[in-house]
């Protein structure tokens, strides 16, 4: 009753002409949109905070417990450290990429991408912010991989005896970090090329191994493997020491599968339809 006694009343005296209206919103208006360090711990909130994120990064942690115990046990731990530090780093080298994928898809798997991209309308500022906080995840990962790694050849030496064998490059140290950053960025690629859970975690891990079967059966895809196939020409990071033609190898597999994927999964992601 009241609402339409008071739409009579505005009909019937209208706003005389040159009449300043008041404004909808009290208060300054903001003149600059959400600080980029801000989007990031919002976008590590989302990968700590989730139940998925969280049991993941548990079962990294598991896994490589595990691999790390098998080695303390065999042998009587008569083992280098460069195989606790490739205990450490090939589990983490698998899953972590999951996370990266994760830290993606789950916006658009959840139906939350259209609160987030209305807080933050430059849709790829958010993308970049989950590129950092994925790649923040993967430092922090496997820094603490390297101290597992460390403590277990450590506690092999003092408590079962083992001979200590230290003798380890820095080129190595920096091969093996670039090995597991390199395979999240990959995944991180899937993911916003596809921006669907199932499928990208799908194609990561089916994607190596229907190259490999190829490869067996058609020389031709063996010879492309030494130039595409990441898996393959990230293995010499473990020596620490590239030739000049493994290097370019390197960089022909990252650009086909880690470069292009990431520019056209930002491009997509810029363009297309929030539902």
């Amino acid at each position: 009753m009241s609402t339409t006694t008071s739409e009579t009343s505005a009909r019937a005296h209208p706003p005389t002409a040159g009449a300043t209206l008041p404004a909808q919103i009290p208060g300054n208006r903001p003149t600059a949109g959400l600080p980029f360090t801000r989007l990031v711990h919002v976008e590590l909130r989302k990968m700590l905070d989730t139940r998925a994120g969280r049991w993941l990064l548990i079962a990294i942690a598991v896994v490589i417990a595990g691999t790390l115990t098998i080695l303390f046990v065999q042998d009587g731990g008569e083992h280098p450290f460069s195989e606790y530090l490739q205990a450490t780093t090939m589990p983490m080298a698998i899953l972590l990429p999951v996370v990266g994928i994760l830290a993606v898809t789950s916006e658009w798997s959840q139906r939350t991408a259209l609160v987030t991209f209305t807080l933050e309308a430059r849709r790829s500022r958010v993308a970049w912010a989950k590129v950092t906080a994925s790649l923040l995840v993967g430092v922090v990962a496997v820094a603490f991989s390297f101290a597992l790694g460390t403590a277990a050849h450590a506690a092999a030496i003092g408590l079962r005896g083992a001979t200590g064998d230290w003798e380890l490059a820095g080129t190595v140290w920096l091969g093996a970090a670039g090995y597991v950053l390199l395979g999240l960025l990959n995944g991180i690629a899937f993911g916003m090329l596809l921006r669907n859970t199932p499928a990208a975690i799908v194609l990561y891990f089916v994607l190596p191994t229907a190259w490999s079967a190829l490869g067996a059966l058609w020389s031709g895809a063996e010879k492309a493997g030494r130039w595409l196939d990441m898996n393959r020409t990230m293995e010499p990071l473990f020596t620490g020491d590239l030739s000049g033609e493994q290097w370019a190898q390197l960089g022909t597999s990252v650009a086909a599968w880690v470069a292009l994927p990431l520019a056209v999964g930002m491009w997509l992601i810029t363009r297309v339809e929030v539902k």
